[in-house]
This record gives structure tokens, C-alpha cells and sequence, in this order.
């Protein structure tokens, strides 16, 4: 393992005996991968981890974000393609009849035996990974694809050998039926990968010891954000600047994503203001709000996780009077929503709960309204993605095109597809991400 301060590769025994520092700069190492158990961190991952999400240390990123990027880093490592899933097999497979051969003699109905119990310990590997939450849906698609190419090997290759070879009826049977479970899982593999619920490879707590013992070792994590703090202190501002008003709002369902946004500048370069709904930044919301009623072409711009609650942010706006109940104000719900992950197919990291389930049972019916039936039955079977599943660099990218693609929304010339006739409030349908 390199070091991050010298750049010495440092083999085990070398690290061993210098107690788990540098051989040449004395530096601690924060991570020793084989004395891990199930996920292996070395450091240099861990500063590459950092420098990509932070693109360099550009931009600011939450916890949870770097929770995120974290397992789906590890998860694309032990990603494998159908190429080398097919190849394993084909060069086990060899070795299997080999094997079998020299110590059965060559007695062809023990050999096929053999061969038989085999093909089914490795189609259920490849089936279980296939359905595996603990991979991404691009590795479980690998996998499913991989089974039927498999299948069909053995279907066609079974068939030839119980034929031409070894002329049993049974084995031909058992081929056949064999290579047609297999087709016909993995295409329902295949069909279900893209809206598959998702698991972490470690855990909170697990996450939260590593980031700790890094900054014992190498010192704060500058980019990384602290809580949002709740400072009810009102700031002061003076008259003139409380006269002009922005002409974009953009509202989170959470402080921590409206935190995120202005710690990365976004507010400056877009010319827009922010807040979360629970009216982070306190100190400036009151004075905010008030600047903001006063424009008559104000958008504001509805951004939230599809989750029960983040799809009741734009009824919330449009109802409450500490926002903007009885107003004529276009609010645009840009996401995320579960139509946008159903379009999107795959790459979102879906998450599951009984809590999601109940609290999307409990929706009101003006916000039904709005849904789909797909939409509805995907809240109510519990799952939901969270907007810090996407990077900083993403997240920002995203918005971005969103509020340019809507400047000219009331000519129609977006440049997006928006459905949806709830008044003002109208509704993002291309995918997010």
C-alpha cells in the first residue's frame, strides 16, 4: 500500500514492522485492509475517494454524500462483466469434467453427474448475485445476462451430449429444463434490475470510524460539511439591498441540500435564492421571504429526494401561508420523483423501508392526484432515493440545466417535458440525472 505522503510502496511485512507507519516517512497509515473483514479500504482509495467528490477539493460534500460515493465506489470494483462471468464458467466447467473423468474412470453417466451438480452450484451463484442488493443494477444486470448466455451453453451443449454421446433420455430432460429456468430468470432478472431496491456494503457506524480515524491520522476533512447549524440570530441588512428581489427560488425538502448549494456558491453563479422548507437559513428566511413576495415573476423551483415527504414539497408551497398560499407564483417540481426514476430505469441507488411504506399510504388525495399508478405503488412498496446519492459536481450539473431549460416555461419553449395541470404547478418529466 503507498503512502499519501511520500508515495513509498509499503508491502505488509514492512508495514508490520514499523507498526502500521511508513517505512520511509514514519506517516501513520489509517487503513489496514487485511485486517478487515468484510470491505478492504487502503488509504490511497480513501484520498482518491475524497479528491473525486470533491473534484479536487472544489466543492463541498455532505457525510452522507461521501456515504454514498463510498459504496458505489466499492460497489463498480467488484463489478464483473458478462465476458468474464461466461469465461469462468467455460474454463470451471472444463476443469470439472477433467476431474471428474480421471476418478471416476470416464464413466460418462458420473461424469454427467458431476457436471450437472456443478451447473446448478454456479447458475445459483450467478442467480443470487443477479438479485443481490448488496450490487449496483449495473453488476446485477451483468449477472442476469450471463445467466442466460449460460443457459444456453448448457441447453446446447447438454442436448448434443445426452444425443450423441452418452444417449440418455433423463440427462436430455434435465438439460433442457435446466437451460430454460435459467433463459427465463434471467430475463425476469433483467426486467426487475433497473427498479431493484439497493443495500450498503458496510454500515453507518462503520462509515463514521473510518472518517474519524482518517482525520486522527491525516487532519479535517476541509470539504466536508458540518450539521446545518439553527441560528435564529436575524441579520441585518441594509435598505437598499432589501428592495431588489431575485427572480428564482429554489426550495429543498431539506436544510442539509439547501446547505450544500449555497456552501458550493450556487445562490452567486445562478443569481437565485435558497431555502428548505423548514426554513433554513433562519437568520435571513423572514427577510427573504418578504423580498421575494414582492416579485410577481418569481419561479420557484421545487427540489426534494422522491420520498413521501419530498413529494409533498410543492402542495406544502402552494398551501402554506408561510409560503405561498393564495399565490399565482409558478412553482416547478423538478425532482426528484419517482416518474423520473421509473424513466431513468437504472443507475439510481433505491433504498427500502416499512416507515416509507406507511408514510406513502398516508399521502392526501389532492397529492395522489398528481401521481401516477406506477408512481403510487412504487412509494407505497417503501422505496425512495435520496438527492445525496448524487455527487456535488451531479447534483449542481443537474440543476443547473433544469433552471436554464425553463426560462421561457410560460412560451412553452422549456425544453423539457412537463405534464401536469394543477394550476402554477407544473411537473418535470424528463428523467433526473
Amino acid at each position: 500500500m503507498k503512502c499519501i505522503k511520500c508515495g513509498t510502496d509499503n508491502k505488509l511485512k514492512d508495514r508490520t514492522a514499523n507498526q502500521g507507519r511508513c517505512a520511509k516517512c514514519n506517516h501513520p497509515f489509517a487503513f489496514e485492509p487485511t485486517s478487515m473483514s468484510k470491505v478492504r479500504i487502503t488509504d490511497p482509495l480513501f484520498a482518491k475517494i475524497l479528491s473525486d467528490i470533491s473534484v479536487n477539493n472544489t466543492l463541498f460534500f455532505t457525510p452522507k454524500q461521501l456515504f454514498y460515493f463510498l459504496n458505489m465506489r466499492l460497489a463498480s470494483k467488484s463489478f464483473s462483466s458478462v465476458f468474464s462471468l461466461v469465461l469462468v464458467y467455460l474454463i470451471l466447467s472444463g476443469f470439472v469434467v477433467f476431474w471428474a473423468a480421471n476418478i471416476t474412470g470416464g464413466n460418462q453417466d458420473i461424469v454427467a453427474l458431476i457436471l450437472f451438480i456443478f451447473n446448478v452450484i454456479y447458475l445459483f451463484k450467478i442467480f443470487q448475485d443477479s438479485d443481490s442488493r448488496k450490487l449496483n443494477s449495473k453488476s446485477r444486470r451483468a449477472n442476469a445476462r450471463a445467466l442466460q448466455i449460460i443457459a444456453i451453453l448448457i441447453l446446447g451443449g447438454g442436448i448434443f451430449a445426452s444425443i450423441l454421446i452418452i444417449n440418455s433420455f433423463y440427462a436430455f430432460i434435465l438439460s433442457v429444463l435446466m437451460g430454460m429456468v435459467s433463459i427465463y430468470l434471467g430475463t425476469q432478472q433483467l426486467q426487475n434490475s433497473g427498479l431493484s431496491k439497493q443495500e450498503f456494503f458496510f454500515s453507518q457506524n462503520e462509515f463514521e470510524n473510518w472518517v474519524n480515524r482518517w482525520r486522527q491520522i491525516n487532519g479535517l476533512i476541509v470539504k466536508i460539511l458540518p450539521p446545518p447549524r439553527e441560528d435564529n440570530t436575524l441579520a441585518t441588512f441594509n435598505p437598499d439591498v432589501t428592495a431588489y428581489s431575485f427572480d428564482r427560488l429554489i426550495v429543498c425538502d431539506r436544510a442539509t441540500i439547501a446547505q450544500l448549494l449555497i456552501a458550493n456558491n450556487f445562490h452567486f453563479e445562478n443569481n437565485c435564492a435558497i431555502l428548505s422548507i423548514t426554513g433554513y437559513p433562519q437568520g435571513i428566511f423572514e427577510t427573504m421571504m418578504q423580498m421575494l413576495r414582492r416579485n410577481s415573476d418569481l419561479k420557484v423551483y421545487a427540489l426534494h429526494d422522491c420520498s413521501p415527504q419530498g413529494i409533498g414539497l410543492v402542495h406544502h408551497l402552494r398551501t402554506s401561508p408561510k409560503w405561498f398560499q393564495d399565490s399565482n407564483i409558478i412553482i416547478i417540481d423538478i425532482g426528484l420523483t419517482p416518474r423520473q426514476i421509473i424513466a431513468a430505469k437504472r443507475g439510481m441507488f433505491i433504498q427500502s423501508s416499512l416507515e416509507s411504506a406507511q408514510a406513502a399510504k398516508k399521502l392526501t388525495g389532492e397529492i395522489r392526484q398528481s401521481l401516477s399508478t406506477d408512481e403510487i405503488e412504487f412509494l407505497e412498496s417503501g422505496k425512495f432515493v435520496e438527492l445525496e446519492s448524487f455527487t456535488p459536481q451531479r447534483l449542481i450539473q443537474i440543476l443547473q440545466k433544469r433552471i436554464a431549460g425553463s426560462q421561457n416555461i410560460e412560451s412553452g419553449d422549456s425544453g423539457l417535458f412537463l405534464v401536469g395541470d394543477t394550476g402554477n404547478d407544473m411537473y418535470v418529466v424528463e428523467s433526473f440525472g
